[in-house]
């Protein structure tokens, strides 16, 4: 692990460029004291570690928290080949962090994409869980399934389609990432939420280059399949077969007025976590800065149960 700080004033955080074993280069939030236990987040799309700034800032008075810029995203590396998002990699990239900060059991919250991440590293190594928390970010065999019965979940998840088209990186090049920023993100929160200082973070890290394709490269390297609204198509084979559970405890946090993401998908998870917490919110699919205070209180409840 490289050792360049950058204090993030007023905050008690600090940025480190950490280098993982799987051979990539992330830039790191780290706050909190050396050996408390440890938490690290994953942000999603089109985020950056920023996603979690407030629960960061909180949670960082007694525990340990460390929340990536995910390959692809912001400063940290942006490998160019779209296998390099795959799920595996994506999942590598987290347990090797934990080894790089010296973390051995921990707490794993995703949103979104680092959600979907922090599913599948759940079942991948539930050993080294402490907890699992998720917020707005489906089941990968809740989400699929979804996606072939429920005609408005399909409807809802026809923007992957696009985002997976070869020229989709150029195309929100050429209109511009301020309007494809008034397209992301502004539709999913309440007048004003968005503030000046966000949108010229969230264009400054769009800017980089390479950034748009390798964010958008993470759709185009996902197993999901999404049909057409009118046409499910086949059912996916693999929904067939047995899937294994999550042992670890899981804290749900759900914006209920997500437009991506209809709340039907929170029916079938008892199935899925048996030791399942769901806290829903009023607010939209970028929940944890949209309204940050229940989404804190909701993690730190969790955790007190968990120590």
């Amino acid at each position: 692990m490289s050792q360049p700080v950058r204090r993030l004033p007023g905050r008690g955080l600090e940025r480190r460029r950490v280098a993982l074993a799987t051979g990539v280069g992330l830039d790191v939030t780290l706050g909190g004291p050396e050996g408390a236990p440890p938490i690290l987040f994953l942000h999603g799309f089109p985020e950056s570690a920023r996603t979690w700034r407030h629960q960061l800032a909180d949670l960082a008075r007694e525990y340990r928290v460390a929340a990536p810029d995910q390959r692809g995203y912001a400063g940290s590396d942006k490998p160019s080949e779209i296998a390099d998002y795959s799920v595996d990699r994506l999942v590598a990239d987290v347990f090797a962090l934990a080894d790089a900060l010296g973390f051995g059991r921990f707490v794993l919250a995703g949103h979104d994409w680092g959600g979907a991440v922090a599913w599948a590293a759940a079942l991948r190594d539930p050993g080294r869980l402490r907890g699992l928390v998720i917020a707005n970010a489906p089941h990968p065999y809740v989400f699929q399934d979804r996606l072939w019965r429920d005609r408005a979940q399909r409807e809802a998840s026809q923007y992957i389609s696009a985002y997976r088209s070869p020229g989709a990186a150029a195309a929100i090049r050429a209109r511009g990432l301020e309007r494809f920023l008034d397209e992301a993100l502004a539709p999913h929160l309440p007048p004003g939420r968005l503030t000046a200082a966000d949108r010229r973070a969230y264009v400054e890290e769009w800017s980089r280059p390479g950034a748009l394709e390798a964010m958008l490269n993470w759709y185009a390297a996902s197993p999901v399949v999404v049909p057409p609204a009118d046409d499910p198509g086949p059912r996916p084979a693999w929904l067939a077969r047995a899937f294994p559970q999550v042992a670890a405890p899981v804290l749900v946090i759900w914006g209920r007025r997500d437009r991506a993401l209809p709340r039907a998908q929170l029916a079938d998870l008892p199935a899925h976590a048996p030791d399942l917490t769901i806290r829903e919110v009023d607010a939209g699919h970028f929940v944890t800065w949209e309204r940050p205070e229940p989404v804190t209180d909701a993690i730190r409840t969790f955790l007190t149960r968990l120590a």
